[in-house]
């Protein structure tokens, strides 16, 4: 018992204890607030991720339409309206 109490009465483990508490509640990096800061990250990393492969995609999409005139035309046709003279469009729009 008197072993026992030496122990948990120890400057050095009372310090240390106090320590790791200070650390994980009180501390401006504590452990809450580091997690969520790694969940932001991992967002952020997935968003990148995202927007690479939405460039490659455009980028892709763009040497089509420089290179084929198929698809300059189908783009003309699809944005902008575009039509040859002996066509007539009707656009139908969704509710």
């Amino acid at each position: 018992m008197k072993k026992a109490l030496r122990i948990f009465t120890n400057k050095f483990l009372i310090s240390i204890i106090v320590f790791i508490v200070w650390m994980m509640y009180f501390d401006q990096n504590d452990y809450f607030t580091m997690q969520q800061k790694r969940k932001d990250l991992k967002a952020l990393k997935d968003k990148v991720a995202y927007l690479n492969t939405e460039t490659k995609n455009m980028q892709t999409e763009l040497a089509d339409i420089m290179t084929k005139p198929q698809k300059l035309e189908q783009l003309a046709r699809e944005s902008y309206y575009m039509k040859r003279d002996n066509e007539d469009i009707y656009v139908i729009e969704k509710k």
